[in-house]
This record gives C-alpha cells, sequence and structure tokens, in this order.
C-alpha cells in the first residue's frame, strides 16, 4: 500500500535533507526533489523501505551511511512518532473562516477572500526549488540519460540563431556610407536641380560560410551525435532564412561529406542515414590525414567568402602529430576563422596535453568548449559577434571562456 506525500511529511522531508546538509552531507535540490517523489512510490508504514528509500535519494557516497545513519535516526526519532513515519500524512484541519457581510450588488456571488481560498496555493520553500530546464543546460552530454538527451535536443531548436555576417563590396541603397551621386542629381530633378536631400550608400552583408569537421571516432561518440543535431537545427533555421552555407564533413579515418543529408527536415532521417553513410563511425582517428584530404580536395569549393571552420574533436589523434601541424597552417590560412570545439574544455583542471593539441594549437584562433547546452549557446553568441568584436589572436591561441571574457591559452 503506498500513499501520496502531503501533509507535514514533504515539509518534514525537506528539513530533514536540511539537517543532513548540517552534518556535513552534500545534498542537491535535485536529490531532495527525487526522495519526495520517492514517497509516493514505498509503504509509508513501513519504517525499513522508508529509511533505504531515504538513503538511496540523499547519500551519493558510500562512507557518508554511517553519517546518514546517525542523522536519520535523531531527527525521526527526536519528533517522537509512534506510528513512524504515517502519523505525518494526517493534517489537522484549520477551522472555516467566516465570510464577511456581503456588499451590495454581491449577494449571489462568492466573496473574494472564498474565491482567493479555492485557488490558494501552498506555501514552496523558494531554497530548495529548482529549474529542470536550468539542470538540464548545465548537465554534460556524457551524462545525460536517453529521456533527458532527448529534451536538450528539443531545447536546440529554441536557440537565438545569429548567423556571423561579412560585408561585401556590393552596394545598397542605405546607411550614409558613402555618397550616392547619381541617384542624389536624379533626385534633384524634381527641384528644379535643386539638392535638396541626398542619396547614400552602404555596403551589403552577408552571412559568412560555415564549415564543420565534427569528429565521429570512438573516443567522441557521446558528444558526435549531440553536436550532429546541433549542425541539423542550425543548417536548417539557415535554409529558412534563404541561406544555403553550411557545409558538414564527418572524420575518424577517413572525411566524409553529410551536407545533402543534413538538409532533410526530418532530424531522425536525416541522422539514420548519416550513420549508413559514415562508415569510420566510432572508429580511430586520423586527424592529419582527414584535414589533408579536406585541404585538398574540398577547401577551394567550400572556403571561399571568408568561410569559418568549426573542428569537433577533443583532439586524440593516432596519426602523425607533424602532418597535423602542417594541415592545421594550410586550413587557418585558407579560413576566415579556425574555431576548435573540444568536449573535454568543460572539465575542471583539463589541459590540453595530447599532441595532436599540442601540434594544433599555433594555429587555433577560438578554443571552446561543447560539454553541455550552455556552452552550445555561447558558441552561437560567439558566432553572432565575430563582426562586432576586435581580434582575439594573441601568440596564435585564443581560448574563450563560458563568461564571454577572453584569455590566452
Amino acid at each position: 500500500m503506498t500513499a501520496q506525500p502531503s501533509g507535514q511529511l514533504l515539509a518534514h522531508a525537506v528539513a530533514f535533507s536540511r539537517a543532513l546538509r548540517e552534518e556535513g552531507l552534500v545534498v542537491t535540490p535535485g536529490q531532495t526533489t527525487a526522495f519526495a517523489l520517492a514517497l509516493g512510490e514505498i509503504p509509508l508504514f513501513d519504517p525499513e523501505a522508508f529509511f533505504y528509500a531515504a538513503r538511496a535519494s540523499l547519500v551519493t557516497r558510500h562512507e557518508d551511511y554511517p553519517r546518514f545513519a546517525e542523522a536519520f535516526r535523531k531527527f525521526w526519532r527526536a519528533l517522537g512518532l509512534e506510528r513512524f513515519p504515517a502519523e505525518l500524512l494526517q493534517q489537522t484541519p484549520l477551522p472555516p473562516r467566516k465570510d464577511p457581510k456581503a456588499r451590495p450588488g454581491e449577494v449571489g456571488r462568492p466573496s473574494q477572500e472564498a474565491a482567493a481560498s479555492q485557488t490558494r496555493q501552498p506555501v514552496v520553500d523558494r531554497a530548495l526549488t529548482f529549474s529542470a530546464t536550468e539542470v538540464l543546460r548545465q548537465k554534460r552530454f556524457d551524462q545525460m540519460s536517453p529521456e533527458e538527451l532527448e529534451a536538450a535536443r528539443r531545447l536546440l531548436h529554441n536557440f537565438v540563431w545569429n548567423p556571423p555576417e561579412r560585408r561585401t563590396r556590393r552596394l545598397a541603397p542605405r546607411g550614409q556610407e558613402r555618397l550616392d551621386l547619381r541617384r542624389s542629381f536624379r533626385q534633384a530633378l524634381r527641384h528644379q536641380g535643386e539638392l535638396v536631400r541626398l542619396a547614400w550608400r552602404s555596403r551589403k552583408s552577408k552571412p559568412r560560410p560555415i564549415v564543420a569537421l565534427a569528429d565521429v571516432s570512438g573516443s567522441m561518440e557521446r558528444y558526435a551525435r549531440m553536436m550532429l543535431h546541433f549542425l541539423h537545427a542550425f543548417a536548417l533555421e539557415q535554409t529558412r532564412r534563404g541561406v544555403r552555407r553550411v557545409e558538414t564533413f564527418t572524420f575518424g579515418t577517413r572525411l566524409t561529406r553529410i551536407t545533402r543529408t543534413l538538409k532533410k527536415r526530418s532530424v531522425d532521417g536525416a541522422l539514420a542515414e548519416v550513420g549508413q553513410q559514415v562508415k569510420d563511425w566510432s572508429g580511430g582517428t586520423r586527424i592529419g590525414a582527414c584535414l589533408h584530404t579536406f585541404n585538398h580536395t574540398w577547401a577551394k569549393r567550400v572556403l571561399g567568402q571568408g568561410a569559418i571552420v568549426l573542428i569537433i574533436s577533443d583532439g586524440w589523434d593516432q596519426g602523425e602529430p607533424e602532418l597535423l601541424a602542417f594541415e592545421m597552417e594550410r586550413l587557418q590560412k585558407s579560413c576566415y576563422r579556425l574555431i576548435w570545439l573540444n568536449p573535454l574544455l568543460g572539465t575542471p583542471g583539463y589541459q590540453p596535453l595530447t599532441r595532436g593539441l599540442v601540434a594544433a594549437m599555433p594555429y587555433i584562433d577560438d578554443f571552446l568548449p561543447v560539454h553541455n547546452l550552455n556552452s552550445l549557446e555561447q558558441l552561437v553568441e560567439v558566432l553572432g559577434r565575430l563582426e562586432r568584436r576586435a581580434s582575439l589572436i594573441h601568440l596564435g591561441v585564443t581560448q574563450l571562456q563560458l563568461t564571454g571574457h577572453s584569455s590566452v591559452c
């Protein structure tokens, strides 16, 4: 027999979580919520089931079990409950409040206080509430459950996409950058040759091409699918705006172009076809050899008009570091900006010491993390303000933190 937690039981469960924190145990608001949900799934008349449900929800380390048992005994026994803990489910009803005398014109209608009592919400301890969406934004992709990954994919389509733009040489009749004499004289004919109003022109802006090279090797398998979802959402948004300048490649031991596949509206169908098209999925990594293929076969086709290149990889490379350094230098000179996205960069204490990253570092313009939704949102912001910020290249490498500030690696 189970019962839904109500009455004073939920309040005491929250107080018990606070008592555990006072004893030195780490108890998060999410664990407290899990404990409250567990109370609706266990027989509350069974003290042993209650104890183990609390310990499974609120304790994450085995060495904390003795302290938890002692804190559990002191807190719940101090309440003096005879039928532990079912007494807490019984609430003492409050005496009914008398409605004030109805005013003229209010006869036959419920009073304001009576209507408010029907819609009165219970008092909630805001200190222990949390936003599920905010927690999901901060959680690492490799620690998400399948349900959380699906929710994260849906949130990708809510991003505010600001594609980077470049100024072209063509002029448009707007702004006040250059004086348009021909149009000014033509308008002057309407006023007997008097230049009453001057016409101006400014340079047009067009979205910059985006070229993404995503690592699909074994070490990147936990992040590759989420990054492909991100690239699919970005390409779909660009297509809606009439821009078809997103090129996508995957690499492991070979380079594969998947641009046309990701243009499909159905993301599930697109990724299913990518899985059949990419033959080296979850295999080894030869970044230098794949960049060599890209530079010799695709660079002249897709790197025109100031393209931005995104390399999504953790830097684990089985090839020769000299080849990787040579191809990185050539790629960096061929594009407007070379951005390396590393999911391990969001790990506290991480340092790019693999031989692949050591060889590539001198040619990277921006070094950014892509380990959770917040980092992907930060990437969208960085791409949107590339034209408005000063050059961040200093000593060859720049690392942008999630706070939006830049620092040198």
